[in-house]
């Protein structure tokens, strides 16, 4: 195959035959300015800014200038999120801090009041067992209130339109039943879809909607404002984990506050010893009336997951 040549050739020149005995002509030399107008220089490409201000030198510059939004910024929930997007909650966020502050408070005053004289009296062991404890009771509460719970998606507008339009197709025109439902085969069982009005979409079986957060949650317990967010497929290990350590973390205090106190009380009056360790006194208030309620939820969910049921879907 003979290679090609090929010549830079001014507009309005007529294009010359090149001679058998021409030589290859080599790399165009850059056209020298002549005494008539220079000719308009191609406009520069406009430069995408990653800064959000959105300000330019223009109405086309400020669209490209400004940066893409990212999802959980137009997120249509009422959930209110953290660093970037990498933490949620939803908007129960005074009950989840009184359930810190009940925590830390209960654990903090046995720390300081209560560890150094069972220590000291009894065995080193039982700070060291109250501090796993604690760990593990915050490390599963935090999860659970900053884990997406299992939320779907929307539907977008085209998809919501199109299964509108099927919908309308497949019934009355005249008359649409209020729980609009689909029959799917899942496992070889038929498996009734109810229609969710909110995210236009068919929730998949065991999915409801939570009318607190806003969202579709895939396999919903409960929404839970002790944790700050709904109990779902995502984070119900971590708050069955955490409601198991909290019941174990609640009477382990409560017992050792008692070892405490009968122990101080020996050789003098109990009233005298309840008057001298007041903070003794507040933690075993607060352990003696939630241990109760925590033991019950504890036990409940325990049931639930031996049975493969969610508080959802429980008869009783």
């Amino acid at each position: 195959m003979k290679d090609c040549e090929y010549q830079q050739i001014s507009p309005g020149a007529a294009p010359q035959p090149a001679s058998p005995g021409a030589r290859r002509p080599g790399p165009a030399a850059p056209p020298t300015p002549g005494p008539g107008p220079a000719p308009p220089a191609a406009p520069a490409p406009p430069r995408w800014s990653g800064s959000g201000s959105g300000s330019g030198s223009g109405s086309g510059s400020g669209s490209l200038g400004r940066r893409p939004r990212r999802k959980w910024e137009v997120f249509p929930g009422r959930n209110r999120f953290y660093c970037g997007g990498r933490l949620m909650l939803a908007g129960h966020g005074g009950v989840f801090a009184l359930t810190l502050l009940l925590i830390l408070t209960t654990t903090g005053l046995f720390f300081v009041f209560d560890c150094p004289y069972l220590a000291r009296k009894l065995t080193l062991a039982i700070p060291i067992i109250a501090a796993i404890l604690f760990f593990f009771v915050m490390s599963c509460l935090l999860q659970t209130s900053f884990t997406d719970p299992g939320i779907l998606p929307r539907a977008t507008v085209c998809e919501a339109a199109a299964l509108e339009k099927q919908i309308d197709n497949t019934g009355s025109s005249t008359y649409r039943p209020p729980p609009r439902t689909r029959e799917v085969m899942i496992n070889g069982q038929m498996v009734k879809l109810k229609y969710c009005f909110t995210c236009k979409m068919f929730r998949p079986p065991r999915t409801s909607h939570c009318s607190v957060c806003d969202n579709c949650v895939e396999r919903f317990d409960h929404h839970c404002p002790w944790v700050g967010n709904c109990v779902g497929r995502r984070n119900y290990r971590f708050f069955y984990a955490f409601i198991l350590s909290l019941s174990f973390l609640t009477a382990f205090i409560f017992a050792c506050v008692v070892t405490h106190l009968t122990l101080r009380s020996q050789g003098s009056n109990f009233l005298s010893t309840l008057k001298e360790t007041p903070a003794s006194v507040l933690e075993l208030v607060i352990c003696f009336f939630s241990i109760w309620s925590i033991l019950g939820l504890s036990g409940f969910h325990t049931y639930l997951v031996a049975s493969n049921l969610t508080t959802n879907e429980d008869p009783d």
